[in-house]
């Protein structure tokens, strides 16, 4: 028998119906692979946004001086390894029952590239550009970002490509690079997995 550390056995025991499935399924899997299945039934079933990290960069933080949208030479770009972080959400992706009903994006080169290596199609959305080092309003585009997100019909999921800043801001947690949160209409922060 497989062991379960605490958290697990506790999740387990208040556990009923799908969920007991969905765990009893996944206890031999690795924390990552629990984690992302849960993430993705809850997705399934309650819709929402999922709120991506934008993947592995090359080394640095922030952006170089001089940083110029539209023009990715002025920019922190991906990393080779994230290049294939971002191919393999797509395939994650490809293999859920469920489908976006919209990709969004920030307007940086390494999210929109995110996003299409990923999911081929989005659309670019200011709210979630990056915010760090005062950069753009933080306070506009978090109020923006929680509007869209009371005003998703019930059952909707989109998926939202930002930077770790936007999301802190509306969760309080701080995810890693090409880490994904779920997140319902009020903000609340519902599941994360690292879906590559």
């Amino acid at each position: 028998m497989h062991k379960l550390n605490t958290a697990r056995r506790h999740f387990l025991q208040g556990s009923t119906g799908l969920w007991t499935g969905v765990l009893l399924a996944n206890l031999a899997a690795s924390p990552r692979a629990w984690a992302n299945e849960a993430l993705a039934r809850i997705w399934q079933r309650e819709g929402g946004v999922l709120m991506v990290r934008h993947a592995t960069t090359e080394s640095g933080l922030g952006d170089p001086p001089g940083l110029a949208l539209g023009q990715c030479q002025t920019q922190r770009n991906l990393s080779e390894q994230g290049r294939q972080e971002s191919r393999d959400l797509g395939r994650w992706m490809q293999a859920q029952p469920v489908k976006p009903d919209a990709v969004l994006s920030s307007q940086w080169c390494r999210c929109q590239d995110t996003a299409r290596l990923a999911f081929g199609a989005y659309d670019n959305w200011w709210p979630l550009n990056s915010t760090f080092a005062g950069q753009g309003d933080a306070n506009a585009q978090a109020l923006a970002m929680r509007a869209r997100l009371r005003e998703l019909p019930p059952g909707r999921r989109e998926v939202w490509v930002t930077h770790q800043v936007n999301m802190t801001a509306l969760t309080e947690a701080y995810p890693a690079m090409g880490e994904a949160f779920l997140v319902d209409r009020q903000a609340r922060l519902l599941a994360r997995g690292r879906l590559t």
